[in-house]
């Protein structure tokens, strides 16, 4: 095992969930934390699981230029901000501070398995080719992109960390079948891959030990698996007869269409193998089976 910063500086470009629980599983691990967040918040001084840490604002190309010191001493940095307009805002407007720092170990780049768009039901992994055709897969493509040529030019150790669809307790599908927003698409030979929040965090923090700067990692469970299948295993978890189909012919065009136009199964090897990952949700059903257990008491 490579050696551990048990005392870190870490940055995280957006805190959302994911980085939430990021943090978390570093302090479950016993690390010490200095952390700077970024959002659209502008207010500086904020407390998460008992760290006091400092936030910056930061929207677009307006930021705190406060930051910048604190970006100088970054050992890790975590990035979750989506690119915008074909451009990533954090190489937009951090390039010079990032290149020029001396002090990163590691900087993880959360992208998503939308870069490779639509493969028929069949399987993809870290090597296959990038097919998305929207706007959201196209604009991962191009920052994953300059996010390795950092590393490949400037010497950045860049890892780019590929996420599945991302559920949780906070966010999951029980919730949206309580306030009766889930609408579901039939349509064959369609397959999506999910992965427990929780699940990202314990890749993350495999990754500080064992992942190589400059390589790529998809971020899934073991069974990928329709939209369909989800919701009816959730609905038959809470006893709940679901709401009648919708049927992929009959959308409009737009977002919902564009979804279910892509079907894939998101490999995992790479970090089980590489990154020694197991997995404390290897399928959506244990997943939503503990939500169930823990959040709803049931």
């Amino acid at each position: 095992m490579k050696k551990q910063f048990k005392s870190i500086n870490l940055v995280c470009f957006g805190f959302g969930l994911t980085a939430q629980y990021f943090v978390r599983e570093l302090l479950k691990n016993k690390y010490k934390i200095n952390l700077i967040t970024t959002s659209r918040s502008k207010v500086l001084n904020k407390k998460f699981e008992n760290i006091a840490y400092k936030n910056f604002y930061f929207e677009d190309y307006k930021f705190d230029e406060k930051i910048i010191k604190h970006l100088l001493l970054a050992t890790h940095i975590l990035i979750s901000v989506p690119p915008k307009d074909r451009r990533d805002l954090v190489i937009e407007n951090f390039y010079n501070e990032i290149v020029s720092s001396k002090k990163i170990k590691w900087l993880a780049y959360l992208s998503s398995t939308s870069v490779y768009g639509n493969h028929n039901g069949n399987w993809v992994n870290e090597s296959s080719k990038l097919l998305s055709s929207n706007d959201t897969g196209i604009n991962r493509i191009i920052a994953e992109n300059n996010w390795l040529k950092l590393h490949k030019y400037q010497l950045i150790p860049t890892r780019i960390f590929r996420l599945s669809g991302i559920y949780s307790p906070e966010k999951n599908i029980f919730l949206r079948l309580t306030n009766s927003q889930v609408r579901y698409v039939k349509k064959s030979n369609n397959f999506f891959s999910r992965i427990h929040v929780a699940d990202i965090a314990e890749v993350l923090f495999k990754s500080l030990s064992y992942s190589k700067a400059g390589e790529i990692y998809n971020v899934a469970d073991n069974e990928p698996s329709s939209y369909e299948q989800t919701v009816l295993y959730a609905c038959s978890l809470i006893g709940i007869k679901p709401l009648k189909p919708l049927f992929f012919k009959d959308l409009k065009e737009g977002e919902m269409k564009d979804f279910y136009k892509d079907s894939k199964k998101v490999s995992n090897k790479k970090i089980r193998k590489d990154l020694k990952v197991k997995l404390n949700f290897p399928t959506y059903k244990e997943g939503l089976k503990n939500i169930l257990k823990n959040i709803f008491n049931r």
